[in-house]
């Protein structure tokens, strides 16, 4: 059985996944609905909801600057075109490696994020999600120093 947190993001991308899906303008989708319907078949093996919730929620209102941060950062692969699952995958360890490092280590951000890229992706998301979120560390991380990156 996967880790409480590690499930949690299973639970997560799977949520971002379908909202990405069926939101649109005309369309508005009850994103704590979504989580709470997907919450649901593993209540009783994630004991921190709060966390999925907070994930999800937080690359929501991060939205456009996540996106707009992993552009330049797979300049060969415009963003529209990654897979959507690649693309979500991608915000959830970029969402965590610029706002959440007080919780959650970088290196633990990229490993979850590419471990969820083996397991959703196709057979070189893994590779992908790797280098671009290993990019991100090395020139949005790093190179700041005191490690606080939530006004990227």
């Amino acid at each position: 059985m996967a880790s409480n947190r590690h499930l949690g993001r299973i639970v997560a991308l799977q949520s971002l996944y379908e909202y990405e899906f069926r939101h649109s303008d005309e369309t508005p989708v009850d994103v704590d609905a979504v989580i709470e319907r997907n919450l649901d078949r593993y209540k009783d093996d994630i004991g921190d909801t709060k966390f999925v919730s907070e994930l999800v929620n937080g690359v929501i209102e991060h939205l456009a600057k996540l996106d707009e941060t992993l552009q330049p950062l797979a300049p060969d692969w415009p963003l529209a075109q990654v897979a959507r699952i690649d693309r979500n995958i991608l915000r959830i360890g970029l969402y965590e490696l610029l706002y959440k490092q007080a919780d959650v280590p970088s290196r633990v951000a990229i490993n979850e994020a590419v471990e969820l890229a083996k397991s959703f992706g196709s057979d070189n998301s893994s590779k992908f999600i790797n280098g671009v979120l290993g990019t991100a560390y090395r020139t949005l991380v790093e190179e700041q120093g005191d490690g606080n990156t939530s006004e990227v």
